[in-house]
């Protein structure tokens, strides 16, 4: 099993800056694709950004590229996000996860992917 602990989560105003951080522990060899993926009350879950663990390989959704940057840290075994230009639309419940299988590009940012979860950070931007 992966145990993952995000840290990072707060309040900031429209424009600001926020980097989350997710700690990795256990049998995280297992770990493929590491995922950073949100919810609001009353959506799905949706993927924001995810790396390859193998390499340096990203994947961004739309709505968040060019403001959103995911990184990883090996000897930490920590994945990063630094989300600037935050916008009110992007407060919500983040959460890392992790995936032990291959994962094509159309479904890298698909929740059902992954399989062991942090237990999220709230981001809650203001305008």
């Amino acid at each position: 099993q992966v145990q993952l602990v995000e840290s990072g989560g707060g309040s900031v105003q429209a424009g600001g800056s926020l980097r989350l951080s997710c700690a990795a522990s256990g049998y995280t060899y297992s770990s493929k694709y590491m995922g950073w993926l949100r919810q609001v009350p009353g959506k799905e879950r949706e993927g924001v950004a995810a790396i390859y663990t193998g390499g340096d390989s990203t994947c961004y959704a739309d709505s968040v590229k060019g403001r959103f940057t995911i990184s990883q840290d090996y000897t930490k075994n920590t994945v990063y996000l630094q989300m600037n230009s935050l916008k009110p639309e992007d407060t919500a419940m983040y959460y890392c996860a992790s995936s032990p299988v291959w994962l094509s590009r159309f479904s890298v940012l698909s929740a059902p992917e992954y399989t062991y979860w942090g237990q999220g950070t709230q981001v809650t931007v203001s305008s």
